[in-house]
């Protein structure tokens, strides 16, 4: 198995592969490479027994390629707690190491890594890391964009592209913290956001990969 195959399967699941069908395109556009070789890859993975492939409908994950990708996801949320926790990483540095690896470990790695940690529920980006079993649990939330003016919430997930995590870092953003939206510029305009009494702005592109509460 190849870091490219494992980084199939593992964006498969993250984009819902484990209970419908993804299309190439979504694919395509998550890994930056071109439909024509996203479906050559698909169907060697079909042939291999990893997933299901369907053509003009998606794919989705067989049982065999399900656990590959929880490994794999499992692997690369607990390594990213530990370099943040252990060793000062930055947001974008925690994730880019993670990525290498998280090919490199083993369940048995996994595990001991995970006690060291205390067992952590979530990575410091505020994504859940599935138990060994497979079990993930996640909590409802909504983009941040959706709020109101004038409406609080807290920030419980960003997501994993280094030169946002970069951004949000750089403004203070930090999971779990207390937000306020305090105006909203039009025609999808930035957002002024309180955060326990400070002022920062951000785009709202950068607003539509912020996740608070659901409600």
């Amino acid at each position: 198995m190849t870091p490219n195959k494992e980084d199939y399967l593992k964006e498969i699941y993250k984009l819902g592969g484990a209970e419908k069908l993804v299309g190439n395109k979504q694919i395509a556009e998550v890994l930056k490479i071109a439909p024509a070789s996203v479906t050559e890859m698909l169907i060697k993975l079909s042939h291999e027994g990893l997933l299901h492939y369907e053509p003009y409908k998606g794919s989705c994950l067989t049982k065999e390629g399900l656990q590959i990708a929880i490994t794999l996801l499992r692997g690369h949320r607990l390594w990213e707690v530990f370099l943040m926790r252990h060793l000062g990483y930055s947001w974008s540095e925690a994730h880019e190491d993670a990525e290498l690896l998280e090919h490199i470990t083993p369940p048995r790695l996994s595990g001991r890594l995970d006690k060291f940690l205390n067992y952590p529920a979530y990575c410091p980006h505020g994504s859940a890391i599935p138990h060994s079993d497979g079990q993930i649990d996640r909590k409802p939330l909504r983009p941040l964009v959706q709020l109101a003016a004038g409406e609080s919430s807290h920030i419980r997930k960003v997501a994993e592209e280094k030169e946002l995590l970069d951004y949000l870092q750089s403004l203070g953003i930090e999971i779990d913290g207390a937000v306020t939206v305090a105006s909203i510029g039009p025609y999808e305009g930035p957002l002024m956001l309180d955060l326990d009494g400070r002022q920062v702005q951000v785009s709202h592109k950068a607003a539509c990969q912020i996740y608070v509460d659901e409600r």
